[in-house]
């Protein structure tokens, strides 16, 4: 019964000089009584949405917070076949409807947890984006070129996307984790231990400047055993010199020689100038703003057999790519060309040749193997003589 329906029937009961007055309050009191029943049944007969024991634990905390610890009952209304409901409080303006009462249920927690006012950020921190920028600016004076050119490929590649629109000091410990996890489980462990190394170093930094706690500590990864070169056997040197001479012509073929029998780190193959009895070039392991050191690489009695087949021009003028490509064109990618590095170190050593003297041809600062190494390299002064001459053991049987 609508309010429309009592006025016209207490206007119709309105006193007349033919009915009593008792009577005609009687009816009255009958017609309020039964209003107020109605409006109580109405009452009674709400309806409110109720949340399954899973919708509310996957409800986010502020939600849980808002209808549950708060006690906030949702009602919801059916008209006009369609189920509606309507929540205007607390700062939300959720309106939703459905024909399905599970769909306006879902619907609901949609729109809310839409709707859920975002924290603050504290400006006072830096996006890890701009932070970065800053941290590249600062080492680009202290670092090596190529080796800033590893560091900026890994936060372009890895740091920026996933934590470059983060503040620094909204970057946790377990947000750091995660991602190097899954680097891990992608079987990708050198990466992750480049980026861990390489986040520690720039959160070492923000941790000073900012006063925050770095995200780094504690942050362990699964042993990864770093695979370590290894020297070529003779059966594959000769197998190598031999695919060599018959590919004279090819300008790898010219630089896997040069590499093998000198001991060059391939980055330092393009600064080699070839003399009448040693080749030299330019160290390539010295930190940016050292001076540039050079040394003499002396012939040795393997590199004269080869030299006919050796277009030194080629040689130093060959990519690194095509070198590598060749080198596992030849093994079926069982090596690499820093391995020729290691073949020449070792045969040095096996044919007898001084320990401080291999050192100073192949550019080593220091050689854990020898233990007085450092010491005697201080002390020592090696006559040019001794320098030419101890290189001339360097010889073996193919």
């Amino acid at each position: 019964m609508d309010n429309k329906t009592l006025a016209k029937i207490l206007s119709a009961l309105q006193p007349r000089d033919d009915c009593e007055e008792l009577t005609t309050a009687l009816l009255k009191l009958a017609v309020f009584s039964s209003t107020k029943q109605i409006s109580q049944a109405s009452e009674k007969q709400k309806n409110y949405l109720k949340f399954t024991k899973k919708e509310i634990e996957s409800m986010p905390e502020p939600i849980k917070v808002l209808l549950i610890y708060n006690d906030r009952m949702i009602t919801y209304r059916f008209h006009n076949g369609v189920y509606q409901s309507r929540y205007r409080r607390d700062g939300y303006h959720v309106e939703v409807a459905s024909s399905d009462l599970t769909v306006l249920r879902k619907k609901f927690l949609d729109e809310v947890s839409s709707q859920i006012p975002k924290e603050k950020e504290d400006t006072r921190f830096p996006f890890m984006r701009d932070f970065v920028q800053q941290w590249i600016k600062e080492k680009e004076i202290d670092v090596k070129e190529n080796t800033m050119k590893s560091y900026i490929g890994l936060i372009n590649a890895h740091i920026l996307p996933a934590f470059g629109d983060k503040r620094i000091n909204a970057i946790s410990r377990s947000d750091v984790k995660s991602y190097l996890s899954e680097l891990v489980s992608a079987n990708k462990n050198r990466t992750a231990a480049k980026l861990k190394q390489l986040l520690g170093a720039i959160f070492d930094v923000a941790a000073e400047d900012y006063g925050i706690k770095s995200p780094m500590t504690k942050v362990t990864l699964p042993h990864y055993e770093t695979k370590k070169g290894k020297a070529l056997t003779k059966a594959e040197e000769k197998t190598l010199v031999d695919w060599c001479v018959l590919h004279q012509n090819s300008s790898a073929a010219s630089a896997l020689l040069v590499l093998l029998y000198t001991g060059m780190r391939v980055g330092e193959l393009k600064t080699a100038t070839l003399h009448e009895n040693y080749i030299e070039c330019e160290t390539e392991k010295i930190r940016k703003g050292y001076e540039r050191e050079f040394r003499k690489i002396p012939i040795s009695p393997m590199l004269r057999k080869v030299m006919p087949y050796i277009d030194f021009n080629k040689a130093v003028t060959a990519s690194h790519g095509w070198i590598k490509d060749k080198l596992n064109e030849i093994f079926n990618h069982a090596h690499h060309p820093h391995e020729l590095r290691y073949t020449f170190i070792t045969r040095a050593k096996e044919c007898g040749c001084n320990f401080e003297l291999v050192m100073l041809w192949d550019g080593h600062k220091f050689d854990g193997d020898v233990k007085s190494s450092k010491v005697d390299r201080g002390y020592t002064d090696y006559s040019e003589e001794y320098y030419f001459t101890e290189i001339e053991k360097f010889e073996y049987a193919l």
